[in-house]
């Protein structure tokens, strides 16, 4: 169920419909130029987004640029919000930021929408792309090789 909020649509989930069409509504409505919140779930882009608590931003697909988290049809099969890693001519490759290996492809076409900010429990909203979380997104990409050992950590601490 989609609700208008102060210019924006939201999400809430029904645990009857499932995902896939609840998301496919959600890239309709920015197809149409309306910015959608959607609820995330999962731990696959741990630290940065957290799933079953936070939700994100989804607007158009303007342009993309390596380090960007976005809304993709991935492998024929799924739908991932993930940050990408490389983009060569009309292939692109994401990964999640929670996950220690394995990487998702796609074309262009395939991205759906591009996640601005994420929103925390309390509503507020935060920019992914602001200078802090930029500088630590690109640490976190080079930390990939003892990744595991930070989320382990992360994981325990934040029970």
């Amino acid at each position: 169920m989609f609700y208008l909020r102060n210019n924006a649509y939201f999400c809430t989930i029904k645990r009857n419909m499932e995902d896939n069409k609840i998301i496919e509504e959600a890239v309709r409505l920015v197809d149409e130029g309306i910015i959608v919140t959607l609820p995330v779930d999962g731990r696959s882009m741990l630290p940065f987004i957290i799933g079953g608590k936070e939700s994100v931003v989804l607007g158009p697909v303007t342009s993309l640029s390596v380090g960007d988290v976005a809304l993709a049809w991935v492998d024929g099969c799924r739908y991932v919000v993930h940050r990408i890693l490389s983009i060569d001519d009309d292939q692109i490759v994401l990964m999640g930021d929670g996950n220690i290996r394995g990487v998702e492809h796609c074309q262009l076409r395939d991205v759906k929408a591009r996640v601005s900010h994420v929103v925390d429990e309390k509503g507020r909203r935060h920019d992914l792309y602001c200078p802090w979380r930029m500088c630590a997104s690109r640490l976190w990409t080079a930390l990939r090789p003892i990744r595991r050992y930070l989320l382990f950590i992360y994981k325990r601490v934040h029970r």
